[in-house]
């Protein structure tokens, strides 16, 4: 069995880690379950709607009806994690999400491979093979997120802080670009935001020389993920760059 680890630790180009804890097999099943009662409701109304239909659905045969109900589930709950960075409704009411297992973007593929790979993870029945593998990966994957490169972590929860506090008593240049502090707000995952303001808050535990170097390795990874124009971010040193970006997302969220 690999060296399991309750925490998933994940190192960006910038040299910034994060650490997420895991998802337990409880709060999975739990979530798992959610999902199947609101998919299977949502099914049967379906199924009610197209009921003037089903005459020509009845010749496609019991294996075709399945596979029809497979692909309404499915594509509902790759619908969901891709428009919800990684959750779907149970996920959202266990607080867990689906992540890149290197910090990346969710990509859409990744999303279907894990999803399509479910039929392989539940056989024989009661996702016997899925658990089994699970049991034995260091990061709790089943075989769809082994293939799809995705761990499922639970989410941080996050207070909100003292806006002006964080901005120290300046003006955030990014709000000079409302349109771009939106893509912000839609790129910069909790637990981001998060280690980000953890950095602030520790500001003077820190020596002079580890906070140049953490606020120059946050502001270059938060710097990639939108571009301001040149105007709105001239002269603003890696801290202060860090502190616009904090309060944008917390001020977002509220």
């Amino acid at each position: 069995m690999s060296s399991r680890s309750a925490t998933l630790n994940i190192s960006t180009p910038e040299g910034v880690t994060f650490s997420l804890p895991l998802a337990g097999p409880v709060t999975r099943s739990l979530a798992y379950f959610i999902d199947l009662a609101l998919f299977f409701a949502l099914w049967n109304v379906t199924a009610l709607l197209l009921s003037p239909f089903m005459f020509f659905l009845q010749g496609l045969g019991a294996g075709m009806a399945i596979m029809l109900q497979f692909a309404y589930l499915e594509g509902m709950r790759m619908v969901m994690e891709l428009l919800w960075r990684g959750q779907t409704v149970g996920k959202k009411l266990m607080g867990l999400r689906v992540v890149d297992e290197q910090g990346l973007k969710l990509r859409p593929s990744q999303v279907v491979i894990r999803n399509l790979l479910r039929f392989v993870d539940v056989l024989p029945a009661f996702y016997a093979l899925g658990g089994m593998v699970s049991l034995f990966s260091a990061r709790a994957q089943r075989l769809g997120d082994l293939a799809a490169g995705t761990v499922v972590v639970r989410t941080v929860k996050t207070q909100p802080p003292d806006v002006a506090s964080v901005l120290a008593g300046k003006f955030n240049s990014f709000r000079e670009c409302p349109h771009i502090e939106a893509r912000l707000r839609q790129k910069v995952t909790p637990e981001e935001a998060q280690l980000a303001l953890h950095a602030l808050v520790r500001r003077d535990d820190l020596n002079e020389e580890s906070r140049h170097k953490l606020y120059e390795q946050l502001a270059a990874h938060f710097r990639e993920k939108v571009k301001f124009p040149e105007d709105v971010v001239f002269g603003l040193s890696d801290e202060q760059y860090i502190r616009n970006v904090v309060e944008t997302v917390f001020r977002g969220r509220k």
